[in-house]
């Protein structure tokens, strides 16, 4: 092995590490296919970290360009002050390690991002220069997700979105007042500006999808909000993410809880990540998404924070316990998405199997509804699926796996329930059935 590939070896190893915070990714949903005589196709591959619809886990080299950043960012790994190895690579070496890892089956597609050096233009100007090389020279392809640097000209941002099949750019911080706190240099003023611009683009090169011509960012943008590091509550979490799916069309607003990446900060939290509160978002996100909720309907001023302990469509149904039960033979679709432990699928299924005849708990169950939760807020053809309870705060603790005690009873001295995704909780996050 040469000098030069273990130098590369090291650079992409730090690149690499440096970039596992951001996680504004997800499965393409990009319709690029194969040209004659090149290589890579995104139509049937992805992005890593993913699943696909048929269950596959698709592979994406993800890695930062540069993490020699000029920002200095409180909750960054990548921060200027922080002591951390730096590292870069060079366009052509972006272009030749993707070649690399593609030809030998280790990846489908590219994560690029960067950290800003230099300035905002010259960091963009190097990740299309890296990205022109795969689409031209080497005629790839496959996947690409690019990052948009805030506060980059807009020439560069529309020169990337007919390169790329996604583009992020990440508000990072809930509100105005908390990135001026921990990210001083950065301006959420910028950065809506570069997802007004992506968002300008597709609109604008929309009929271009129909037509032989360049296709401008295929798959949508997304965006990343770190959960923790700062005091807003779910509620504006929550309501921010709604504005951007309904004004500014993104495909998806992933939510990262907040690691502790230094030592001693007075600004900062030092608790552990919250992974349960990121959890319950991803659920709320998909009640935004899927199951036609509002985000004044998952949570409001009296109700600010998610409930930990049961998801959000549960936490829903028992503060709205006067809308159940509901029938599963005579329900219309959208009553039966509001039932906890039916899910988009199965709401479609339970619609066709009842033309058949009526439904009955088990047959619910082998349909894939989760009976533990849906027989509660059910009834088939009048008959409840179980006592049903007149009691709603009962009904919660039920749902919370909490055990009902006497009042003489003795408190236990640690607690039943760790409050940390369980394998139900990450099912749910993926597929959406909640």
């Amino acid at each position: 092995m040469s000098l030069k590939t273990i130098e590369i070896s090291e650079r992409l190893k730090i690149l690499a590490a440096s970039a596992k915070y951001d996680v504004s990714c997800s499965s393409s949903g990009s319709t690029r296919s194969n040209i004659s005589g090149g290589i890579g196709n995104a139509a049937k591959s992805g992005i890593c970290h993913s699943w696909a619809d048929d269950g596959r886990c698709i592979s994406l080299l993800k890695i930062l360009m540069n993490n020699n950043c000029i920002y200095d960012c409180a909750f960054c790994v990548n921060r200027s002050s922080n002591p951390i190895p730096r590292a870069s690579l060079t366009p052509e070496e972006v272009a030749d390690i993707t070649i690399n890892f593609y030809k030998r089956n280790y990846i489908e597609g590219l994560f690029l991002s960067s950290g800003v050096f230099r300035t905002p233009d010259y960091t963009m100007e190097m990740m299309i220069r890296a990205v022109k090389l795969l689409r031209v020279h080497h005629r790839f392809n496959g996947y690409i997700h690019m990052k948009a640097i805030p506060g980059a000209d807009p020439k560069l941002i529309s020169e990337a979105g007919f390169l790329a099949d996604r583009m992020s750019a990440n508000i990072e911080l809930p509100s105005r007042k908390s990135l001026a706190l921990l990210a001083p240099e950065k301006n959420k003023d910028k950065i809506f500006s570069s997802i007004g611009m992506i968002r300008k683009g597709i609109i604008e090169n929309f009929p271009a999808k129909r037509a032989k011509t360049p296709k401008f960012v295929p798959a949508g943008q997304s965006t990343q909000l770190i959960v923790g590091a700062s005091p807003e509550t779910d509620f504006s979490i929550v309501n921010l993410s709604e504005a951007l799916y309904l004004r500014a069309g993104l495909k998806r607003v992933y939510y990262s809880a907040y690691i502790p990446v230094r030592e001693e900060s007075s600004i900062l939290p030092v608790a552990p990540p919250q992974l349960r509160r990121e959890n319950r978002l991803y659920q709320a996100d998909w009640l935004l998404r899927f199951y036609k909720y509002t985000a004044s309907e998952i949570l409001d001023e009296k109700h600010p924070f998610l409930d930990l302990e049961i998801d959000p469509k549960s936490a829903w149904a028992v503060r709205n316990y006067h809308f159940f039960p509901v029938d599963v033979n005579h329900a219309d679709y959208e009553s039966l998405l509001r039932v906890p432990g039916i899910g988009v699928l199965s709401a479609r299924k339970i619609i066709q199997a009842r033309r058949a005849g009526a439904l009955t708990p088990e047959s619910l169950k082998k349909i894939g509804v989760v009976m533990k939760r849906a027989k509660y807020f059910i009834t088939c053809s009048g008959r409840p699926a179980v006592q049903l309870i007149d009691q709603p705060e009962r009904v919660r603790n039920i749902l919370a796996g909490s055990t009902e005690r006497s009042e003489s009873s003795q408190l236990l001295l640690f607690p039943e329930q760790v409050l940390l995704p369980d394998r139900e909780s990450y099912v749910s996050a993926i597929t959406g059935d909640i």
